[in-house]
């Protein structure tokens, strides 16, 4: 079963979070060889920007969430160490700035999305405005009710013209989140990640749940699909990934534009 059929939300269905292994790794148990599929993936990826940017008819569009300490920054620098950076860029969403407050909450959104030939990443996503904003009540419930139609509809604009939008939600368990929060205070080199304010969030993981599968059960149409990526295990979950954009991407069809002359009577003098 390819990656894409096995961690895809399907339109409509109901997602119970607690139905999903965060340690699954569909039966690999080599990190070595998970390892080398990973080569192999970036390899492929890197082949397949340079064609999404010389057809310059699609944009690529992934959006990464997770809890705290979920992978989401190296999900990045491994699955995408093989991107030539000049196509991709990468945009971290964190509190609004006044500017942004000032507009509706897709705005500042809309502006980070790539152009055609590019891959954009969002590290966090316009997601937060029915996760966090839900869960410490930033607005009230008639507010931010309405936003998983106005993400619909927004993500549905997106892929009409041509973003191919990929969601992925790095699923890890209650216990691996205290192991790497552990893991942070106990190396030095670790200690500028430590924040105190990530414990206190931990404290709301069960509403955080609840939040997220809301979004994940109301907002996965198939041209905007979610993925739920087993993340205890960072191998699998590089793996997953990189394999999912790979079979996207190929199934995008892309072909390399023709010349725009006659080559063979071209000569360099």
């Amino acid at each position: 079963m390819k990656m894409t059929e096995r961690f895809q939300v399907r339109p409509g269905q109901k997602v119970d979070l607690r139905q999903y292994d965060p340690d699954f790794t569909a039966g690999l148990k080599s990190k070595t060889d998970a390892r080398r599929r990973l080569k192999e993936n970036i390899d492929r990826l890197a082949e397949l920007q340079y064609l999404l940017y010389a057809e310059n008819k699609h944009a690529v569009l992934l959006a990464l969430q997770a809890t705290d300490a979920g992978g989401k920054d190296g999900t990045i620098r491994h699955v995408m160490s093989g991107i030539n950076p000049q196509g991709c860029r990468i945009t971290s969403f964190k509190v609004p700035s006044a500017e942004e407050a000032d507009h509706d909450f897709l705005w500042r959104i809309h502006k980070a999305v790539p152009g055609k030939g590019e891959i954009g990443i969002f590290n966090r996503s316009h997601y937060e405005d029915v996760l966090v904003v839900r869960v410490h009540d930033l607005v009230p419930r008639a507010v931010w009710s309405r936003r998983y139609a106005q993400i619909n509809a927004f993500e549905k604009l997106l892929a009409d013209n041509g973003v191919a939008i990929l969601k992925f939600y790095l699923h890890i368990s209650k216990a691996e989140q205290k192991a790497r929060f552990e893991d942070r205070i106990r190396e030095p080199r670790k200690h500028w990640k430590v924040n105190p304010k990530d414990l206190e969030e931990r404290k709301l993981w069960d509403d955080y749940m609840a939040a997220y599968e809301a979004a994940l059960s109301r907002c996965s149409p198939a041209h905007a699909p979610w993925f739920i990526i087993p993340a205890n295990k960072k191998w699998f979950r590089n793996l997953a990934i990189s394999e999912i954009l790979v079979e996207t991407l190929e199934g995008l069809d892309m072909k390399f534009p023709p010349p725009m002359c006659d080559v063979s009577k071209l000569v360099v003098k």
